[in-house]
């Protein structure tokens, strides 16, 4: 549960910052000054999801707009689009955390934060990009 409430709080972060269109460093301070996390390692979990994602976010975005055609990057929802980048980044870079766990805990963002439409276009999106990203990558290895 930890890790799940790190991604809710990453996901307001990476929100915060695209929608007032302030830095990832502002909107991190933003949201230490006015939500209290009492629980250290939930918030450190969270800034490296964060951090992850600004770090990657030309790559993730690449990929996201490889798998939504027709559904240009700018016409995508806060919302969804900071859940693809979150999932998509702990997929391709946090060994960590096993895929379908980024697709479930994804879909469960979506569900709780997203329209009703959310939580199936992640899906969709999300199972594209693991097939044919990843498991064929480990597959031709």
């Amino acid at each position: 549960m930890k890790r799940r409430r790190g991604r809710e709080i990453a996901l307001q972060v990476l929100y915060q910052k695209e929608a007032a269109q302030i830095s990832i460093n502002e909107a991190l301070s933003n949201y230490e000054k006015y939500f209290s996390v009492e629980d250290g390692e939930m918030l450190q979990f969270a800034q490296e999801l964060v951090l992850g994602v600004e770090e990657n976010l030309e790559f993730i975005d690449n990929i996201i707009k490889k798998y939504t055609p027709s559904w240009p990057l700018e016409r995508l929802n806060l919302t969804d689009k900071n859940i693809l980048r979150l999932a998509i980044y702990e997929m391709f870079f946090r060994p960590d955390i096993p895929e379908v766990v980024s697709i479930n805990e994804a879909i469960e963002l979506a569900k709780l934060y997203g329209t009703d439409d959310s939580p199936a276009f992640i899906n969709g999106v999300l199972d594209n990009v693991y097939k044919r990203e990843i498991k064929r990558k480990s597959e031709d290895h």
